[in-house]
């Protein structure tokens, strides 16, 4: 598939995981690879980590985006931080409310109207990114949502609040919102594990919930950290030279290695059966941090998963 039609087939990707399968990273090397397709990207963080930008060699997002990429070939990737308190300012500021909006927000309101309507700062928060879809500020918005598990109360938020404001502003809001979840060229969810057991177990889990309790349409599933495969490993022999010792180390190594590829493949072809959606595949990298130069790696790695699949 054509990488560029792939990005630009909804204006929207909610990129959501399991804690620790590099949902993050997954989320800026998708803004990363839609950008090298020549798209102009904006990259959201909603869960306040604001650890994307770092990524690209920037400062930590703010409210106001910032360019953390921009390249003459290619497309560019801007990135902002967004918070229920800060989307409560400008909603109140865009709706007249300006001169008591700030002094509002840090009166602490918003906790007090959160506890009488459940929801709202999950709403709060997909209202702006809602408007900012609309307003076509990117070709493309990708949204590092949340971790799995609040990942689906973020994404029901617009329903609990529909269904507790029966009238009104909010009521409007929610229903606008979830207009948006619910046309797939307009938003999609992408899942976000890693090629092991429990991350597989609840990125299933996860998959059938957005589904059918949310109503939101999924993309393919981005896999991080597959090894490159090594043949060979049952017929290690260690070199002549070296120690009982160390002998032994390299065949352990060996049988460490052949094992984790077994284990890795029972697990994706697991995926493959219960959840029959294409898999973007990101390999392993052995570094202790991720920059530009792993980005740009992950992201032609993206790149080449995706012109590989049969997705409409």
């Amino acid at each position: 598939m054509n990488p560029g039609q792939f990005f630009a087939s909804s204006r929207v990707l909610i990129v959501a995981g399991k804690g620790g399968v590099g949902k993050t990273t997954a989320s800026a090397t998708l803004a990363l690879a839609a950008a090298r397709t020549g798209l102009s990207v904006l990259l959201v963080e909603v869960a306040g980590r604001s650890a994307t930008a770092p990524m690209f060699g920037a400062d930590a997002p703010g409210y106001e985006e910032s360019v953390v990429y921009d390249e003459a070939d290619h497309g560019s990737v801007r990135c902002r931080s967004i918070t229920p308190d800060d989307a409560l300012v400008e909603w109140l500021t865009n709706h007249g409310f300006s001169r008591i909006a700030k002094r509002m927000a840090r009166s602490g309101l918003l906790e007090i109207v959160a506890t009488a309507t459940p929801g709202i700062k999950d709403l709060l928060v997909l209202g702006r990114i809602k408007a900012l879809e609309s307003e076509g500020v990117a070709d493309l918005i990708i949204v590092d949502a949340p971790a799995a598990g609040h990942a689906i109360q973020f994404l029901q938020a617009p329903v609990g609040v529909r269904d507790t404001a029966r009238t009104g502003v909010l009521n409007r809001q929610a229903l606008e919102v979830l207009e948006m979840l619910d046309d797939p060229t307009r938003c999609r969810a992408m899942l976000v594990s890693i090629p092991e057991e429990t991350p597989i177990n609840e990125l299933i889990e996860t998959a059938f919930a957005v589904e059918d309790e949310v109503g939101l349409a999924l993309g393919p599933v981005v896999i991080n950290g597959i090894l490159p495969r090594i043949e060979g490993l049952d017929a290690v022999e260690a070199p002549p030279d070296l120690t009982a010792d160390e002998a032994a180390d390299v065949q352990l190594a060996a049988a460490l290695r052949r094992d984790r590829q077994s284990l890795q493949a029972e697990q994706l072809d697991r995926l493959e059966t219960q959840l029959p959606l294409a898999q973007i595949r990101l390999p392993q990298l052995f570094t202790t941090e991720i920059g530009l130069p792993e980005l740009i790696e992950l992201a032609d790695a993206a790149i080449t998963s995706i012109e590989s699949l049969d997705w409409s």
